[in-house]
């Protein structure tokens, strides 16, 4: 098997970390090729752009540019679900590409679930996008919302494959208009970050909004961040203030002050530190799977479970812990239990055909019948889209030498 491993690692083309316990109380970074040719020279790891697209909004009366980028385990056929972050102000491509790097960094590095990213772009009426009409009678915040609830999520629900599990990230006035959501809009959203926002327009103050949630309560946490460098400090005093009076055990707020950090910049300081705090039970509950202390992989369902009841909506486990589940007890040699947690593996990223062949070669230790598992792993392998055609015929090949 030592030399299968190597074989494999040896004709890495896009690759990812995968985290594989070779005994307990140790671990080691092995590359597993998992990614097609069309990734090939992406500037991410995990992700890749799937489309840049136009839509139409019925509510606002204008168009709206707008990028998909999914993460590399997406296809259009795949039987699963991915969480939604909606990342505003697409035009500014400093800050817009920095986050998504990010998101890229924190998936890479098994530090949140992979998503679903629509990116939307906002041009000459960023203004009235984000105005509400008590401010002026020009304001298109409530269509914008409509469009946001009742086109965008409904879009990417039907065309993409997005979860329930809802993560809008805004700068500036959509950092203002991000929190008003965060308001009127709890029930429908799962976490906010806004980024170098204001909090006062004309006849609204969101201080007051925020400080209506006090007396709610939700089935599941509610995220809120943000961060404010030295353009609007007062801003900030005013609702840290808020949020440590709210005493909700429900929402989960925070924010930070960069005293002499530039409007600009203060999305690079915030965006990293908020989504690792927003995903960091997640962390911690597959963590508990991940464990070498953890031999029962039924306890699999009961942290599910612990996921649905603190985020409201499933969200896999990293590939790279289910994999090297299946690969710390095949170094122990417990195949069963291997094959076990690859059975797991499968079932969350059904086109990571590798599994399969783990699969196999951990029955042939057990001197178990594999031709069912073979039929299994070319029937993934053919309708899988994250191999190119010549990775494709790669894993065949080591099919053959497993099965020799």
């Amino acid at each position: 098997m030592k030399n299968f491993i190597i074989s494999a690692m040896a004709k890495v083309r896009g690759l990812i970390n995968v985290l594989v316990p070779i005994k307990k109380g140790s671990q080691i970074i092995i590359l597993i090729l998992l990614f097609t040719n069309s990734l090939l020279g992406q500037e991410y790891e995990r992700y890749k752009k799937l489309v840049d697209t136009t839509v139409t909004s019925k509510y606002l009366g204008f168009e709206k540019n707008i990028t998909i980028t999914v993460p590399f385990e997406w296809q259009e056929d795949l039987d699963r679900d991915f969480p939604l972050v909606i990342v505003f102000d697409r035009q500014n491509q400093r800050s817009h590409k920095y986050i998504l790097n990010t998101i890229d960094y924190l998936t890479s590095n098994e530090q949140m679930p992979s998503a679903i990213i629509i990116s939307v772009e906002s041009g000459q009426n960023r203004f009235v996008e984000t105005w509400h009409k008590a401010s002026g009678v020009e304001g298109l915040a409530l269509e914008n919302e409509k469009f946001i609830f009742d086109e965008l999520i409904p879009l990417a629900e039907e065309k993409y494959s997005a979860s329930s599990y809802r993560l809008l990230v805004g700068h500036s006035r959509y950092g203002y208009f991000t929190t008003s959501l965060f308001h009127s809009r709890i029930n429908d959203l799962n976490a906010v970050v806004s980024l170098s926002p204001f909090f006062e327009q004309d006849n609204v103050d969101l201080t007051d909004s925020i400080a209506q949630l006090a007396n709610q309560s939700f089935i599941s946490k509610k995220y809120y961040r943000y961060g404010i460098g030295n353009d609007y400090p007062d801003d900030f005093h005013k609702m840290d203030s808020t949020l440590k009076k709210l005493n909700n055990s429900t929402i989960d707020s925070k924010g930070v002050l960069f005293s002499e950090a530039a409007h600009n910049v203060t999305p690079g300081l915030t965006i990293a530190t908020t989504l690792y705090e927003i995903f960091e039970e997640w962390s911690k509950i597959q963590s508990k799977y991940f464990s070498n202390d953890q031999i029962e992989l039924e306890i699999m369902n009961s942290l599910e479970d612990e996921i649905i009841a603190n985020y409201g909506s499933r969200l896999e486990f990293s590939i790279g812990v289910l994999n090297g589940k299946g690969w710390f007890f095949y170094n122990d040699e417990k195949y069963d239990k291997a094959i076990e947690a690859w059975e797991l593996l499968i079932k969350s990223y059904p086109n990571f055909s590798d599994a399969h062949l783990y699969i196999i070669d951990a029955k042939l230790k057990l001197n178990q019948d594999v031709s069912q598992t073979i039929e299994n792993f070319k029937k993934s392998l053919a309708s899988s889209k994250i191999y190119s055609e010549e990775k494709k015929n790669e894993l065949l090949k080591e099919l053959e030498n497993i099965n020799n």
